[in-house]
């Protein structure tokens, strides 16, 4: 296979990084071809940076500015605060003294920092076409739809809608709506298990909706809270009744969203059979939107915070194959030259939507703002920013958050 051969070429060839697997395979024989040189191209204009620090001075306090983990360096550079999703919007919340919240992010970021923050603040998203193709898979109007075949199983009652951070404003509003709770990749088990004990714990019959990244609701269910793979159906939104069987609705505990992450479904089992062959010792972390198969043979699963502090807290001289998006991975190697970091696939280039935030779009955001335009805000309509805040305050307010 093309990939293998690459990939244990990849771990043998010397190189001037940190970073010794980078993204720097190839797949030929795939549909279209992959190739990834685990570079972007430079700003095409050289005057850009400077552009970038004069438009950001001119702003000051008037302007906070996100950046999530995911963002390429050159727009972390300009940005007050890094951070996940959760941790970004609650920090916009934080500055109710800055007018513009600009959050270099994705869509349903920049809706979360609307929900969250005052009505005085405007929250501006630098590119509108970035999205996350996890969000888009769980459409407000499939949700409904579902939500209908449960109740006409008569299993609605007994069933906590609980969604993911990576979901829309509308998905949001449909689980405070129906008296579920928000959950992140930090918090999923708390989440779930507070879910479950609203139709009777974890040993009782009642189901959770898991919206809209399966691989995350089934993991928490399996490895956190005991329940069998038997237990997790998934539900297709583009069949009949889900794709599933009366019994299957019935007996389920854990009713899954057909939905996941592009980055992270990537990773396989293999991945980490080859990585263990060519580096002896290391140590495999994993984001939790992988597959069961990955995170049950991965050493270490956990969100991108947990991943930073795992290499914050690692021994120098160690080994690590790390799973998830490749900028967080190249700033994590970054910042530990004294630590073996792999990025545990040859062939996955960056999140492509989370990368079309770049200086250009920065810089032409922060010279609108400078010039009294406002471009590209970001408004939840609301009735949905009520509902999706009463699911976000349900977060807040579980155990440990």
């Amino acid at each position: 296979m093309v990939i293998v051969s690459t990939l244990l070429a990849n771990f043998s060839e010397p190189s001037a990084s940190p970073l010794l697997l980078l993204g720097q395979g190839r797949d030929l024989d795939s549909e279209r071809g992959v190739e990834c040189t685990g570079a972007l191209p430079a700003a095409s204009d050289p005057d850009l940076v400077d552009r970038a620090r004069a438009a950001r001075a001119a702003l000051g306090d008037r302007a906070f500015v996100l950046g999530h983990h995911y963002q390429r360096d050159e727009v972390i550079d300009f940005a007050d605060v890094t951070g996940d999703s959760f941790k970004l919007a609650r920090e916009a919340a934080a500055r109710p003294e800055a007018e513009y919240i600009i959050f270099c992010g994705v869509h349903f970021m920049a809706e979360s920092a609307d929900i969250l923050t005052s009505d005085d603040q405007q929250v501006v998203l630098p590119d509108l076409a970035a999205g996350c193709s996890m969000a888009d898979m769980a459409a407000i109007h499939q949700v409904d739809e579902a939500w209908a075949v449960l109740e006409d199983h008569g299993i609605a009652g007994d069933t906590i809608p609980v969604t993911y951070m990576n979901s829309t404003a509308a998905i949001k509003a449909f689980t405070g709506r129906h008296g579920g709770t928000v959950c992140t990749s930090s918090n999923a088990e708390v989440a779930l298990r507070w879910a479950f004990d609203q139709v009777g714990g974890v040993d009782g019959t009642g189901k959770v909706l898991f919206m809209p990244d399966q691989h995350l609701g089934r993991n928490t269910a399996v490895l956190k809270l005991g329940l069998s793979l038997d237990d997790c159906v998934v539900f297709d939104p583009r069949k009949p009744n889900g794709g599933l069987t009366d019994a299957q609705l019935r007996d389920a505990r854990m009713i899954l969203w057909r939905g996941h992450c592009s980055v992270h479904g990537r990773f396989s089992a293999k991945n980490v059979t080859d990585v263990r062959a060519a580096v002896p010792g290391v140590n495999v972390l994993v984001h939790p939107e992988c597959k069961n198969e990955v995170v049950t043979a991965a050493d270490f699963v956990g969100s991108t915070e947990y991943i930073i502090k795992m290499l914050d807290a690692a021994e120098p001289g160690s080994s690590w194959a790390i799973g998830t998006e490749l900028n967080l991975v190249r700033r994590v190697a970054a910042a530990h030259p004294d630590k073996n970091v792999h990025y545990l696939d040859s062939t996955v280039c960056f999140c492509s939507t989370m990368n079309r935030i770049d200086l250009p779009h920065l810089v032409w955001t922060m010279e609108s703002l400078v010039a009294g335009r406002v471009v590209n805000r970001i408004v939840v309509d609301a009735d949905d920013a009520h509902w999706a805040r009463v699911a976000l305050d349900q977060m807040l307010a579980l155990p440990g958050i």
